[in-house]
C-alpha cells in the first residue's frame, strides 16, 4: 500500500501519511520517490490550490523508524558514505518534495509530530493542532543530530532560542505549548480537527489560483533576500497579475458590492 493517500475535494488535495500501525514512521526506501512524485503531481494541476495533510490513526508522524536504526537496515544501514546518500536521496527528497509544493499546505496534526514528523509539519504553510497533538525533535536522546534540516527549519517556525531549547533537551511539548510558542496556529477539539483545516483550506483555495501561488513564492523568497530585491520581485509579479482576468474579476467585484468567481484566468 502506498505510504501516501491522496484524495481530492473541489480545489483541495488531502496527502494522508499512512502506516497508522506503527504510528507513521518516515524514511523508508522509496519514501522520498513518493513524495517526489505525489507533489510534483500536485504542482503541475493548476486545479489545486490548496493542501491538507495529517496522518492516519492516533499520529501525524513519529519520526524516522527506530528499529530499522537499531537494526542498521534501509536508509540507515551500510557505510558512512551510504548512510549519507540515504539521507540526500530518500529522507532529503522527501523534504525537498514538500518544500517545494507551490500551494498553501495545512498540516493538521492529529498526534504526536517528532522527529522527522516535526519537520515535515513545519514545512507546512499552516498548522492547526487537535488538543492531543504533541512536538519534539527528540534526535539527541537517540544519539544522532537534527539529519532532516531541522535546525533551518524550526527556528524560523519559533525563533532561536526555543528552537534550541528543544533540540538541547529533548523536550516533547503539547499542543497548548505549542500555540503559545506559534509552532501551530489553532488548537481545536480532536474530533474536528479535519473540519476545521478543510474550512481553512477551501477558503485559502477560493482566492485567485496563480496570485495564490505567487504569493507563496514570495513568501518563501522573503526569507532569503533582503527589502530590495524582495521589492523587484514584488514589482514584477504584480505587473503579471494585474493582466490577469481574476484581478479584473477582484476589482469589479469590489465595486459592485458581490462575492468574486476567481477562475484561474
Amino acid at each position: 500500500m502506498s505510504l501516501l493517500q491522496m484524495t481530492r475535494q473541489g480545489a483541495v488535495t488531502t496527502l494522508t501519511i499512512d502506516r497508522a500501525d506503527t504510528m507513521n514512521p518516515l524514511g523508508s526506501p522509496g519514501d522520498g520517490d513518493e513524495f517526489a512524485r505525489v507533489c510534483n503531481e500536485i504542482n503541475r494541476d493548476m486545479g489545486v490550490s490548496c493542501v491538507v495533510m495529517t496522518g492516519a490513526g492516533r499520529a501525524f508522524s513519529a519520526g524516522g523508524d527506530v528499529k530499522a536504526m537499531r537494526d542498521k537496515t534501509g536508509t540507515f544501514g551500510g557505510s558512512t558514505p551510504a548512510i549519507s546518500d540515504g539521507y540526500r536521496n530518500n529522507i532529503h527528497m522527501m523534504l525537498r518534495a514538500l518544500h517545494s509544493i507551490r500551494v498553501p499546505v495545512i498540516a493538521a496534526v492529529n498526534g504526536p509530530a517528532i522527529g522527522l514528523g516535526c519537520d515535515v509539519a513545519c514545512l507546512a504553510d499552516i498548522r492547526i493542532a487537535s488538543e492531543k497533538a504533541r512536538f519534539g525533535v527528540t534526535f539527541l536522546k537517540l544519539g544522532i543530530i537534527p539529519g532532516d534540516g531541522g535546525t533551518w527549519i524550526l527556528p524560523r517556525v519559533i525563533g532561536m532560542s526555543r528552537a534550541a531549547d528543544l533540540f538541547y533537551t529533548g523536550d516533547v511539548i503539547d499542543a497548548g505549548t505549542a500555540q503559545d510558542w506559534g509552532l501551530v496556529s489553532k488548537v481545536v477539539p480532536h474530533d474536528t480537527l479535519m473540519d476545521e483545516a478543510m474550512a481553512k483550506a477551501e477558503k485559502i483555495a477560493s482566492m485567485p489560483p496563480h496570485s495564490l501561488r505567487q504569493t507563496k513564492m514570495l513568501l518563501r523568497q522573503g526569507q532569503q533576500i533582503n527589502y530590495d530585491t524582495a521589492l523587484e520581485m514584488a514589482a514584477n509579479t504584480q505587473a503579471m497579475m494585474h493582466t490577469t482576468q481574476d484581478h479584473a474579476e477582484g476589482v469589479a467585484a469590489l465595486l459592485e458590492k458581490r462575492a468574486a468567481e476567481f477562475k484561474g484566468e
